[in-house]
């Protein structure tokens, strides 16, 4: 998994510049679906071949920009310690910015008063020091007591690299450790979905602590089982203890929290509460894992809460359906954690869905359907009058399934086409439960074409 590593300090030392500076365009997904858009909260980076995920705590708990210049200093040193100590508890290492160019203040002793109570590695970023002289300013630092500041201008990119080579010299080691299995599952969902409740259900007894209260868990909780010859590993993204008004920060790094468990898991799990319906953020993880390009299966848990008449179950469907109509593929369980209702479908779905992803289809069998598909519908170009041909197709990939077809000219094949051969191939092979890629490449139309071509003229 990647280490986090959050970015602190007080409002307007650099922190989102900075940010910027790391991720980049590196921020950047998938766009035009629900739930896939992320704020500027955090993104993923490289430094000296150690991968990392940035987090900019400008925005986890209050708007810097609403720190006017009239805020008493008393409501600045009270934010920026609750930014420090969600730091300290949630992140594996901490870039501390300060501004070489104001030199030290109260409220940067504040925030050290809080990180000097961690074990975690600290970083002190002397920021702003865009000439000589600021950058000797950054002496004045040493007096926090957190070791070596590091001038640095996050503007212009100076001392960037001494940053960076300092931090991931302090990341912790690699873990290499991860355990084997044939299937890898993460529970996610938002806090109080049922998470913890649905383990201890497909466990069969009280492996973790479950209470009415959003988040009685922190971090991921992996438990390994073994069914019918099969060592399924089960990842449990329980949620966050919550610490009275830092909610909003701690909603933020759950997110970070079920990005983690997606990544490594096969199969994603998406618990969602039945008696609130779909909500932002179930999307927003959703779009993580079609983001990530896993298998998943979507849970509609505290289905015996629900009152039922002839047409609940539909209804219910239709709603899941357009709320998730961007992986209209995910199988839908209506289950109860609590009462084991259809809990005994969840590992054989989860494993049926893996068994898709790793499904690999012939070259000849995936080239008559390509040729029948396009019998059927020819394909059509970005813009009117390019013609274009579909010459072959291949599989080069499984986990997730790509398939590769080549055309004359790639770049003028019409998006909508894409969905076409993805639905086609899916009718014909299913693919349950996995995302599936569809990719054009551009190659020279085989000689004999053009032969059969010049002879027509």
């Amino acid at each position: 998994m990647k280490p986090i590593v959050a970015i602190v300090g007080r409002p307007n030392v650099g922190k989102s510049t900075f940010f910027n500076r790391l991720v980049g365009e590196r921020r950047a997904i998938v766009e035009d679906l629900p739930g896939t858009t992320r704020d500027r909260l955090y993104g993923d980076t490289n430094w000296n071949g150690r991968d990392f995920t940035v987090v900019d705590t400008a925005g986890l708990l209050f708007e810097e920009a609403d720190l006017t210049e009239g805020t008493p200093y008393i409501e600045i040193a009270r934010h920026v310690r609750r930014q420090a100590e969600l730091a300290i508890q949630e992140a594996d290492a901490i870039l501390f910015l300060v501004d070489s160019d104001e030199g030290l203040t109260t409220a940067d002793q504040e925030v050290a008063d809080v990180l000097r109570s961690t074990y975690k590695p600290i970083v002190v970023v002397a920021n702003k020091a865009d000439n000589p002289e600021r950058a000797m300013n950054a002496v004045e630092f040493y007096a926090l007591n957190l070791g070596d500041p590091i001038a640095m201008s996050a503007y212009h990119g100076l001392g960037t690299g001494d940053v960076l080579d300092k931090l991931t010299e302090s990341l912790p080691p690699l873990d290499e450790d991860e355990i084997e299995a044939d299937i890898k599952i993460a529970l996610v969902g938002r806090p109080n979905v049922g998470k913890s409740s649905l383990l201890n259900r497909l466990l069969g007894h009280e492996r973790s602590v479950v209470s009415d209260v959003p988040g009685t868990t922190r971090d991921t909780i992996d438990t390994l089982i073994e069914i019918d010859g099969m060592r399924i590993l089960l990842i449990d993204t329980a949620g966050i203890r919550r610490r009275g008004k830092i909610d909003r920060g701690i909603e933020k790094y759950s997110v970070l929290r079920a990005m983690r468990a997606i990544e490594r898991a096969d199969v994603a799990l998406l618990l969602i509460d039945a008696s609130e319906g779909v909500t932002a953020q179930d999307q927003h993880v959703a779009g993580m894992v079609l983001e990530q390009m896993k298998g998943v299966a979507i849970l509609v848990n505290k289905w015996d809460k629900i009152e039922k008449d002839d047409e609940t179950f539909n209804t219910f469907t239709r709603h899941m359906r357009e709320e998730f109509a961007f992986m209209p593929y995910a199988p839908l369980l209506f289950i109860s954690a609590l009462s084991g209702q259809r809990v005994d479908r969840i590992i054989p779905t989860a494993l049926e869905i893996q068994h898709e992803r790793k499904r690999r289809i012939s070259t000849s069998e995936l080239n008559n359907l390509l040729r029948q598909a396009v019998f059927d519908h020819q394909p059509t170009s970005i813009h009117k009058g390019a013609h274009l041909r579909l010459f072959y197709a291949t599989q080069p990939q499984t986990e997730p399934p790509v398939f590769l077809f080549f055309a004359n000219d790639a770049e003028q094949v019409h998006w909508g086409y894409g969905r076409y051969l993805e639905n086609r191939i899916r009718e014909t092979y299913g693919f349950t439960g996995t995302p599936i890629k569809v990719v054009f490449r551009s190659r020279e139309e085989p000689e004999k074409d053009k032969k059969k071509k010049s002879k027509k003229s």
